[in-house]
């Protein structure tokens, strides 16, 4: 299997399972052309798109991050935390959102967990996603805004939101600063 970029490991399952762009795209319900871009311009979706390709292709999300062998407990230091991937504010702008992966190293986990930073560059364009599954995010610095179907909320330091992710959301800076949060994401086998 290849490792590295997460284009590249959906390339790999894609060829796996004999799938197309088409097919993929008629899975997951996303549009051919954002998949493409996605996959030629290593421009990542938000995590809700991310996790349907990762369900239409039969993998846990966390296959796109790491699949590295790992003992209990596990443990991620600051120090040693990197930015897997970024989501762009679309193509040729700003990265909005950096997701650190915390469980990347587990293999056998059931929840995602992510540190991210939220730049005020998310803030611009908000398209709600939806997926299977329940989220959970906790403020550590700053603010965010939390669009949750047709209701909005403002979350700061220290606050947190646990939500259904089937219904239409999205998460971005609320102000000029950037937030960081730490977000934990379960889907349903």
């Amino acid at each position: 299997m290849q490792t590295g970029k997460i284009n590249q490991r959906i390339t790999y399952f894609m060829e796996q399972r004999q799938m197309d762009l088409e097919s993929l795209s008629q899975k997951t319900g996303l549009d051919t052309a954002l998949l493409d871009t996605m996959l030629t311009e290593d421009v990542y979706p938000p995590l809700g798109p991310l996790m349907k390709i990762a369900r239409a292709l039969g993998v846990r999300l966390g296959t796109f991050l790491d699949d590295q062998e790992s003992t209990d407990p596990y443990i991620v230091r600051k120090a040693q935390r990197q930015a897997e991937f970024s989501v762009l504010g679309g193509k040729n702008k700003p990265a909005a959102l950096n997701f650190f992966a915390l469980g990347k190293g587990k293999t056998d986990r059931h929840m995602e967990p992510f540190f991210v930073e939220i730049l005020p560059e998310s803030a611009r364009e908000k398209t709600l996603s939806s997926h299977e599954g329940e989220e959970f995010i906790a403020v550590i610095k700053g603010s965010i805004e939390v669009r949750y179907g047709q209701e909005i909320h403002i979350l700061n330091e220290g606050d947190s939101v646990y939500y259904n992710s089937i219904v239409p959301h999205y998460v971005s800076c609320s102000g000029d600063e950037k937030a960081e949060i730490h977000a934990v994401i379960y889907i349903p086998e």
